[in-house]
Formats: structure tokens, C-alpha cells, sequence
């Protein structure tokens, strides 16, 4: 039966807290309206599991009114509660009577920060704060949404890289780092805990998210097919990434928090890398009969340089110009069961999404209004 409700746990009652105890032990997933958050909620959902999910402002109805009627449609049990990356207020109840948590929120900026530590303090210091109210309310295991960004980044060899590595601090830049630094935090913490806590953690390392939208908004990651689509650039960055589908990667965070052995691991969930010149060839030749005129060619770095002065969202990618991703996510496929669909099938998914919602129309059409990309993955 479907069941919805939104209750401020920072102000509760002795009572209220009585009452949380006593419900049906449900999965924690915390910055719910994020891309990521959004998919792990439906997927959590469809398999049967009762999920609150934490939000920055509980009276922001539309924000999350994609997932109140997924909730709905799907019959789910559905909580929204206040809490905030960078305030202690309101984790504590949050996490009370959950078995486990999936801390999914985590800053993902659209253009470079002006102070990396604006990016790096929330990242590290939220997942602190998730993860002592997970410790303290005895919650049995917390998953981790990190990246291959803490995996594949700064190293001198280009080769394939595993769960066993972690990028190099002092050579990456800052969005690199805040995934680096918080993950690292993470497990200095579960390893800092008494023997007598029994929480566990898991650590999932997701590649470029893509796949399709549940409402209007898109995330950074979309942007490469957003500006493509829409030829915002007048080309291809000389840049790769090892892509996810957010479905597979909504079933990825249910194995890690089902299977027993996945305690105390970290997962890689990324498919072999492609380049943005590769992703525009797609996108063409898939999209030219809906009147899409996508450009195929690869810009020279110096043009890319020069451009990144004027455009922040490009200047993302001056750092890793040249290079892409190579990671292997044989140990999820190994040890989780995990598998992935074809990377096509999530690029035409993408685009055929941005496409409904409005956010690109071909030329010659009337556009639709949307909201800007979030910061928040």
C-alpha cells in the first residue's frame, strides 16, 4: 500500500522518536532529489524495501514530487525527512530505526570552484556526519557512493586500474580530490570504531553517470550530451570517461547493502571507457532524422584551452584533456552478481530523456523550459 510521509526529525518528540522505532526497519538514502538518489530510491522501491530519504528543505514540494509520485505509482513506502550535508542537526534521528544506508549525496559541481575547499569540506565532513549517526544508531551497513574518480586519477602508468588504487592526491584536481578525500575518510572512520560496532561498509565507484532523467533537471555528467545535442560547443573535447548506466547503478547500491560478503569492499561499476568523440558519433548518427545536427569533430586542446577562459563547464575538462579512464569492474560482476547494459542502449536512453523533458530541442522546434543542471549527483 502506498504510504507517504514527511516529517521534520529534528524537532520530534520523545514520542515520535518512539514511534520511528517501532516501524518497519527501512533503508536511509540521503540527498533524495539527486540523479543518483532518485534511481536508488525506484529501484529500492521495486524490490519491496520501505526507504526514507533525507532532503535539505522538507517544504520544497516540487523538488521531489517525481519521487512522492513514483512512490505512488509503484505503491512503496516512501518517508522524507530534513537533513543537511553540512549541519549535524537532524542525522541522528534520521538514521533511527534503519538497517541500512545508501549516502548517495555528495557535491558534483557544473564548473570548477573558486576554493577547492568549498567542494572538498562538505564531501569529507558529510559523510563523517552520516556515518557517526550510522555508528551510534547501530545501523548494520552503510553503502558509500564514491567514484573512479578516488580510483584512476594522477597516476604516472595509463593502465587498468582496480579497487586496489587510489588516485593521487596531489595531482588531481579538485572534484578528484573531494571523492579521494572523502572515501579515505570513510574507511579511517569504520577502522577507528570499536570491535564491539558491528557497522559495516561498502564502497561503490561509480564511472561517468548517465542514463535517464526521472524529472527535468539534469546532472552534470548529462552535460556532454546536453551541449552536444544542443551544439553548444562546436565539437568534441579529446576526453574519455568509463561510463555507467544509473539504472545498473541503482542495482548496483541494492547488492552491495543485500550481499553478505560485500562488507569491507570496494566496487568499481564503470564499462570500458569512450571518448567524447566516440559518444558524438552516436548521437549523431542516431538523432540527424530527428534534426539534430550533432558535431563529430575532435577539437584541438589549444582551441579547448582558449575556450575554457570564457566557459567554466569547459574548463572541467582542461585538467584530464587527452587521457580517459580505464578501470575494471570484473570484482562487482565477480562478487555481486552485477552486469551492465549496453553503453548505446544508456547514450540513446540519455538523449531520448532530454529530449522528452524538454531540455533539448532540435533546431527549427520550440524549446521547452527546464531547470538547470543540479550540484548534486
Amino acid at each position: 500500500m502506498f504510504r507517504l510521509i514527511e516529517h521534520r526529525l529534528d524537532a520530534c518528540s520523545t514520542e515520535s522518536t518512539e514511534w520511528m522505532t517501532t516501524m518497519t526497519t527501512r533503508v536511509l538514502v540521503t540527498g533524495a532529489t539527486g540523479f543518483v538518489a532518485g534511481h536508488c530510491i525506484a529501484e529500492l522501491l521495486e524490490h519491496g524495501y520501505a526507504v526514507r530519504a533525507t532532503v535539505r528543505d522538507l517544504a520544497a514540494h516540487t523538488k521531489r514530487a517525481h519521487l512522492t509520485e513514483l512512490a505512488r505509482r509503484t505503491g512503496g513506502d516512501l518517508e522524507f525527512v530534513a537533513a543537511s550535508l553540512d549541519d549535524d542537526t537532524g542525522w541522528a534521528a534520521a538514521v533511527t530505526g534503519c538497517d541500512t544506508v545508501l549516502h548517495v549525496a555528495s557535491p558534483f559541481p557544473a564548473t570548477p570552484p573558486e576554493d577547492e575547499r568549498d567542494l572538498i569540506e562538505p564531501a569529507v565532513q558529510g559523510t563523517l556526519r552520516v556515518l557517526r549517526a550510522a555508528a551510534a544508531a547501530g545501523v548494520r551497513r552503510v553503502v558509500l557512493t564514491s567514484s573512479v574518480a578516488a580510483v584512476a586519477y594522477g597516476h604516472d602508468v595509463d593502465e587498468v586500474r582496480s579497487e586496489a588504487d587510489w588516485s593521487v592526491l596531489d595531482r588531481i584536481p579538485a572534484y578528484q580530490k573531494s571523492k579521494t578525500l572523502a572515501e579515505r575518510a570513510a574507511w579511517d572512520f569504520i577502522e577507528s570504531l570499536p570491535t564491539t560496532t558491528d557497522l559495516e561498509l561498502v564502497a561503490v565507484n561509480p564511472g561517468m553517470i548517465l542514463g535517464p532523467l526521472l524529472e527535468a533537471r539534469t546532472s552534470t555528467s548529462h552535460e556532454p550530451i546536453r551541449r552536444l545535442l544542443a551544439r553548444d560547443v562546436p565539437g568534441s573535447v579529446k576526453t574519455g570517461w568509463t561510463p555507467v548506466d544509473v539504472r545498473d547503478l541503482a542495482v548496483a547500491h541494492r547488492l552491495a547493502m543485500e550481499v553478505p560478503e560485500a562488507a569491507g569492499n570496494r566496487y568499481i561499476c564503470a564499462t570500458d571507457p569512450i571518448w567524447m568523440g566516440e559518444l558524438a558519433r552516436v548521437l549523431a548518427r542516431d538523432y540527424a532524422a530527428e534534426g539534430f545536427r550533432v558535431p563529430t569533430r575532435v577539437l584541438p586542446n589549444w582551441l579547448v584551452r582558449l575556450v575554457a577562459v570564457f566557459d567554466k563547464g569547459v574548463r572541467l575538462t582542461v585538467p584530464v584533456l587527452g587521457r580517459t579512464e580505464h578501470v575494471s569492474a570484473d570484482k562487482a560482476r565477480r562478487e555481486l552478481g552485477w552486469t551492465m547494459r549496453p553503453i548505446e542502449d544508456t547514450i540513446r536512453d540519455t538523449a531520448d530523456s532530454l529530449i522528452a523533458f524538454g531540455i533539448v530541442t532540435a533546431p527549427g522546434r520550440p524549446a521547452t523550459s527546464s531547470r538547470a543542471a543540479v550540484g548534486t549527483r
